[in-house]
C-alpha cells in the first residue's frame, strides 16, 4: 500500500516537473536570466530524480531469488540516496557555478516580464504537486510533527518529493526576488546572487535527504507499534514461556524482517515446537502484513546486561579468582 501511494506522489511530481522544466528553459533562453537558468537546471534534476525513484520502487517490488533471498527492497533506499547526491552535485553545484559566472560577468535580463509569467506558471505547477505530496505525507505521519515524521518515515519517495517541491517553491521565490531586484536597482549581479541562494537551498535539502536515506540504507528498526504487536503475538503462543525480540529491520517501506528468541516449555517435543513456530509465523504475518520474514531461535533466554555491566561483572569474577589464587599460595600462619 505504501508503495502504491508513493508511486502516485512520484508520478504527479514527474508530470509537474516536466512541464515546469520546459517552461523555465524557454524563459531562461529568452531572457538570459541566471536565476531562471538555475531554476531550469533545478527542475531537470527534480524530473530525473522522479525517474530514479520510480525505478527504485519497481526494483523494490521484485520477488526474492537465489542471489537475493530477502528480495530487492533496499534498492529503493539506495536510489533515494543517489537522488540526494544528485541534488547536491547536479543541482546545488551547477546552480552555484552559474551564479558565480553571472556575478563575474553580469548582463541585464532581457524582457523580465517573461520571467515573472514563467515563475507564476511554475509556482502553479509546483504548488499542485506539493499539495499532493503534503496530503499524502500528512496521512502517513499521524499525530507527530513533520520533522519527527520525516525522521521516523521508512518511505523516502514521499518525503523526498515533499522536500523537493518545497525547495522548488522557495527557489521560485528566490528567483523572483533576484529578478525583481536586478531590474529595479539596475544591478544584474543580483541575479547571480539569487542563483547562489538557490544553490545553498538545494545543498541544505540534499544533506537532509542524504542523512535520512543513509539511515534507511544501513537499516532502521520497525516502529514501536509493530514490535509490540509482534511481541504480544509471540508471548501468547502456546508453549512459549519467554520472548525476546532480537531485532526488527526495514528492507523497504512495506517489508520488515523480524528475529525472535523464544524459550519453549520443556514438555514440548520437537514436532510440537515446529508446529508452534509455523503457527506463530502465520499469525504475525496475518496481523502485520509488512512482516515478510520471521526468524526464530529456540533457546533459553538469559537476562541481557549492558556491555559495561558485563565488563564489571567479569572483572569482579577475575578479581575474586585472583584473590583466591593468592590466598591459596600464601604461606600458612605460624
Amino acid at each position: 500500500m505504501a508503495a502504491k501511494h508513493s508511486k502516485t506522489v512520484v508520478y504527479a511530481a514527474f508530470a509537474g516537473n516536466l512541464l515546469v522544466t520546459l517552461t523555465k528553459f524557454v524563459a531562461a533562453w529568452w531572457t538570459g536570466s541566471s536565476a531562471m537558468l538555475s531554476e531550469a537546471i533545478h527542475s531537470v534534476v527534480d524530473t530525473g530524480n522522479q525517474l530514479l525513484l520510480l525505478y527504485g520502487l519497481h526494483r523494490a517490488d521484485l520477488p526474492p531469488d537465489e542471489q537475493h533471498p530477502l528480495g530487492y527492497g533496499r534498492e529503493l533506499y539506495f536510489w533515494s540516496f543517489v537522488v540526494a547526491l544528485i541534488i547536491f552535485t547536479a543541482g546545488a553545484g551547477v546552480a552555484f557555478y552559474e551564479g558565480v559566472q553571472h556575478i563575474a560577468n553580469p548582463h541585464k535580463i532581457v524582457d523580465p516580464h517573461v520571467s515573472y509569467i514563467v515563475l507564476g506558471l511554475s509556482a502553479l505547477f509546483e504548488g499542485a504537486t506539493w499539495w499532493i505530496a503534503l496530503r499524502q505525507f500528512s496521512k502517513m505521519k499521524g499525530d507527530v510533527g513533520y520533522f519527527e515524521a520525516v525522521r521516523r518515515s521508512k518511505d523516502p519517495p514521499t518525503f523526498i518529493v515533499l522536500f523537493e517541491d518545497s525547495a522548488a517553491l522557495i527557489g521560485l521565490a528566490i528567483a523572483f526576488i533576484g529578478t525583481f531586484a536586478a531590474q529595479t536597482f539596475d544591478m544584474p549581479v543580483l541575479d547571480g546572487v539569487a542563483s547562489i541562494g538557490i544553490s545553498i537551498l538545494l545543498g541544505g535539502i540534499a544533506l537532509v535527504l542524504a542523512r535520512e536515506s543513509k539511515g534507511l540504507l544501513i537499516g532502521e528498526p520497525a516502529s514501536r507499534r509493530v514490535s509490540e504487536a509482534v511481541y504480544a503475538i509471540a508471548r501468547g503462543a502456546p508453549g512459549v514461556e519467554r520472548v525476546r525480540i532480537i531485532f526488527t529491520v526495514h528492507l523497504a517501506p512495506d517489508q520488515i524482517v523480524v528475529a525472535l528468541a523464544l524459550e519453549f516449555n520443556d514438555a514440548l517435543t520437537t514436532p510440537e515446537i515446529e508446529t508452534t513456530i509455523d503457527t506463530l509465523e502465520r499469525r504475525i504475518h496475518e496481523a502485520q502484513p509488512d512482516v515478510v520474514a520471521v526468524f526464530v531461535r529456540p533457546q533459553p533466554i538469559e537476562p541481557q546486561m549492558p556491555s559495561v555491566g558485563r565488563f564489571l561483572r567479569r572483572r569482579k569474577i577475575l578479581s575474586d579468582l585472583s584473590g583466591l589464587k593468592r590466598g591459596s599460595e600464601a604461606p600458612p600462619d605460624r
